[in-house]
């Protein structure tokens, strides 16, 4: 449930992350299907794209459905732990006025392997020509991968996880287990009028990670139970 005394959020830089799991790309690439995220001890980081109006109500309130423009309808509502594959699909917060403020939900750790333990996959990723089972399609929750991001939005050769809720469950998400909402879109802008600024050099997404634009995404470890429903092995 949300906190009235809530710990503070990890740094984009954060000096937690394991060594193994820098925020750059390792020499030798990751697996296809991997969850990384920027998270603590307590919570993990999600981002969703919104309008200004639902945004500023947001933060101010700290509840998501602050605004009367928030709606919770039969459409999914897509969360995603990559920075850069939000950068990628707001263009840097500046894509259309929908998404013109993005934010970082910090979710309690049960709140979101809750998500993932009620999830299938948004179709067959061993047989694609093979459909989803009654039960599958009947999920709450869908999760699906997508091609993961560089700073510079190029695509990469493995996967990110992004988790659509379905509007039936919405309103229970959106009440319970976000423990803290910012406003990142000055930061999304600073990283692509950086990006347009410098031209790609060696050591550049751990530049980027030092001075605060790209957050130090660790491997996020998730059970058999969930790792068998979102396809990762």
């Amino acid at each position: 449930m949300p906190s009235s005394s809530a710990p503070s959020a990890p740094t984009m830089a954060s000096s937690t992350a394991s060594p193994a799991a820098p925020a750059a790309p390792m020499t030798t690439p990751p697996p296809y299907r991997q969850i990384r995220a920027l998270y603590d001890a307590e919570t993990v980081t999600v981002y969703q794209a919104y309008s200004r109006t639902i945004a500023e109500a947001a933060v101010r309130e700290q509840r998501l459905d602050a605004s009367p423009d928030f709606i919770c309808g039969q459409r999914m509502t897509w969360i995603k732990p990559s920075w850069c594959w939000m950068m990628y699909r707001s263009g840097y917060a500046s894509k259309d006025l929908r998404q013109t403020h993005i934010l970082a939900l910090r979710l309690t750790h049960a709140t979101f392997k809750s998500l993932l333990l009620r999830a299938s996959l948004s179709s067959n990723h061993s047989v694609p020509s093979v459909p989803l089972t009654p039960e599958e399609k009947n999920m709450p929750v869908r999760v699906q991968w997508d091609p993961e991001r560089s700073p510079r939005l190029e695509r990469l050769g493995w996967r990110s996880l992004q988790v659509g809720i379905s509007g039936t469950l919405v309103n229970e998400w959106v009440s319970g287990g976000i423990v803290s909402i910012e406003d990142v879109s000055e930061r999304a802008r600073r990283l692509g009028e950086w990006v347009e600024n410098h031209k790609g050099e060696e050591g550049e997404w751990e530049r980027l990670v030092e001075e605060g634009l790209v957050p130090r995404e660790r491997v996020y470890e998730v059970d058999e139970e969930v790792r068998g429903r979102l396809g990762m092995d």
